[in-house]
């Protein structure tokens, strides 16, 4: 046995091949994603992205407000509107991550629980990661 690169189509067999195994464990499917925005006078100035996963769960993988806009309630609607229809698509929870620069205080604030954190030091930097279940 020796360790060998994959190649596109290789990636896309042990993908397809996790993806039968973990069947085996997921009750249900759900497929869908919200991605929405804020715009000021046409322009783009904040914006979410999540993606439904396994189980019922919602991954926030994308949030930006530019900075001028920050503080000013934005984020906190968009996140009201991506609850909101998240419930309203069957979702019982929110899953999103962060890094010690980005938003935590501001996840906590929105009812977001921490589950987890790690601190690379070397690096400079640490990351949590939040649940929110909704109903």
């Amino acid at each position: 046995m020796e360790i060998v690169d994959l190649s596109e189509e290789q990636v896309e067999d042990i993908e397809a091949r996790l993806s039968a195994y973990d069947e085996q464990h997921i009750r249900y499917k759900m497929d869908g994603s919200i991605q929405i925005g804020m715009e000021d006078g046409g322009r783009l100035i904040a914006g979410l992205d999540a993606c439904i996963t396994a189980f019922k769960i919602l991954y926030v993988s994308t949030v930006f407000v530019d900075e001028e806009y920050r503080r000013k309630g934005i984020g906190t609607r968009m996140f009201r509107e991506m609850e909101k229809r998240a419930a309203s698509m069957g979702v019982n929870a929110i899953r999103l991550d962060t890094f010690n620069w980005q938003g935590k205080e501001f996840y906590e604030a929105l009812g977001y629980q921490c589950v987890g954190q790690y601190t690379h030091e070397e690096d400079g930097y640490s990351e949590s990661f939040f649940l929110k279940r909704i109903h």
